[in-house]
């Protein structure tokens, strides 16, 4: 499988897509101002600095960090952010701890197992390692994510609740521009296997799968026209299509 090359890209009105190593983040330019959604690696932090300088912007501009959920992949920025730039990461309160401890995660399979499964994923695995995922700081968060509620920052995102890859993860919907942040609840990369199109993370780091499926359902109902996931390319055809094609697809 071809890999994309690190960089920064426009996928939607106002929206930058930030990528290393198959993570996604993304800068939302809102007319009051610019929110991160998730964190990424802390090797990403040049490809951020360029992603705001193509705004005008610096890290000390952002007026928030929203975090789909609390693993490593996910965070590995906020820290710096909160520290050197006084930028507050929000994230739902029953993944708060995790956003702490990134690594202390609970997953339905053992991760040893998925390399010799899928040892074409190898290298994109040895990307990950060089974008940072082993040196990942936890952080501290604010819990002001509820579901439902329109958040005030940037771009009024809604939360919406999707647990199972971990228990407080959700995503965020961008109602002027028809986008859903799906951050991990349903990516068309998974990590641990290399597979593409709409789907699940593997059990390697996935809480409950069987829970995440039925969040599907919820995702599925904001009719959200784009899928921005938090691993792989943006789905252009629309979350119910992409959730039908998760389905089917299963969990590895």
């Amino acid at each position: 499988m071809a890999r994309e090359r690190p960089g920064v890209t426009t996928v939607a009105d106002g929206v930058l897509r930030i990528q290393r190593a198959g993570v996604n983040c993304y800068l939302l330019a809102a007319s009051d101002g610019l929110t991160l959604i998730d964190a990424g690696l802390p090797g990403m932090w040049r490809l951020l600095l360029q992603a705001l300088q193509s705004l005008g912007a610096a890290p000390a501009d952002l007026t928030a960090v929203v975090l789909t959920h609390g693993h490593f992949d996910h965070v590995g920025l906020s820290d710096r952010l909160r520290h050197d730039h006084g930028v507050a990461s929000h994230i739902h309160h029953a993944d708060a701890v995790l956003a702490r401890h990134p690594y202390r995660y609970d997953h339905q399979a053992p991760r040893w197992r998925y390399p010799f499964r899928y040892p074409a994923n190898l290298p994109l695995l040895t990307s990950l390692i060089a974008a940072g995922a082993l040196t990942v700081e936890g952080t501290k968060t604010k819990n002001g994510v509820e579901p439902g509620t329109p958040m005030p920052v940037p771009g009024r995102l809604v939360p919406i609740w999707s647990p199972g890859h971990t228990n407080g993860h959700c995503g965020f919907l961008h109602e002027a521009s028809g986008a859903l942040f799906s951050g991990d609840a349903l990516v068309t990369l998974d990590p641990y296997t290399g597979r593409v199109g709409p789907r699940l993370v593997a059990r390697a780091a996935t809480a409950d799968a069987e829970m995440n499926l039925l969040s599907l359902d919820r995702l599925a109902v904001t009719d959200a026209s784009l899928v921005l996931p938090g691993h792989g390319l943006p789905y252009e055809g629309g979350v119910r299509d992409a959730v039908a094609h998760a389905r089917r697809a299963g969990v590895a």
